[in-house]
């Protein structure tokens, strides 16, 4: 695997027939055929499609491998992130750096990765605005494939500390080393941490969720008053965190 600084940028062949898809599990929910769609009608792009594919853990090489050459490019959601910037070719240097990617293109020297988790949370923190200029705190739920591009965008931001919220503190070391890379100061809580969540969540600028709705309900007794949320699931909406 090589990096690359540059971002992918696939080639669309007009109305030529091409396949995409997205690849995860569980993937039903997913509602990135009906974005892309959109966007291929948008873009005049007849014939192209967009399918979900099963791809639970372990599984995304083979069935990368056994993908006929019609499809040109794959989103990748859990739990294949960390997979997908192991098989590609090439990745972008920012894909490497918070070793997760949610993108690949087919290139003529193999799948491309990158991750563009980073851009979808940096225009989620403009859209709440999440002011962080003159530095800032924020609070990541979960330390995964999501939340290390979550902090990436962070400290872009302009945010001084992170609070990183997981079940077991062991779970947060990729998350922590990030941090230190990114010269953003960052700090680890239990989800049963009460009384520190609640001042954390108080005193932060933003909240970033990625983790499953489920888990977020466990932070609703600690929410003393209105945060700017950021939340990665969409599937029920609002989530009981959101609500």
């Amino acid at each position: 695997m090589t990096t690359n600084s540059s971002r992918p940028a696939a080639d669309p062949v007009g109305g030529t027939a091409c396949k995409a898809a997205v690849l995860g599990f569980p993937i039903e929910h997913s509602r990135s055929p009906d974005l892309h769609r959109a966007a291929y009608r948008a873009l005049g792009l007849d014939g192209w499609t967009y399918e979900r594919i099963e791809c639970p853990a372990g599984e995304l090489a083979t069935i990368v491998d056994n993908l006929d050459e019609a499809y040109l490019g794959l989103s990748v959601t859990m739990p294949g992130k960390g997979e997908a910037l192991a098989y590609a070719a090439t990745v972008t240097e920012r894909a490497a750096l918070v070793g997760s990617a949610n993108t690949l293109v087919r290139r003529a020297d193999g799948w491309f990765a990158d991750c563009t988790d980073i851009d979808g949370v940096t225009g989620a923190l403009g859209a709440v605005g999440a002011d962080f200029t003159g530095g800032g705190s924020a609070v990541v739920l979960g330390a995964g494939g999501t939340a290390r591009p979550a902090l990436a965008a962070l400290a872009a931001a302009g945010a001084e500390e992170a609070v990183v919220v997981v079940r077991e503190p062991a779970r947060a070391v990729a998350a922590l080393e990030l941090a230190e890379s990114l010269s953003l100061a960052a700090r680890v809580l239990r989800f049963d941490d009460d009384d520190a969540l609640a001042g954390a969540l108080s005193a932060s600028t933003a909240v970033v969720s990625t983790v499953p709705a489920p888990a977020g309900t466990l932070l609703t007794s600690a929410i003393d008053g209105p945060v700017r949320l950021v939340d990665a699931i969409y599937n029920p909406w609002p989530t009981p965190l959101a609500d």
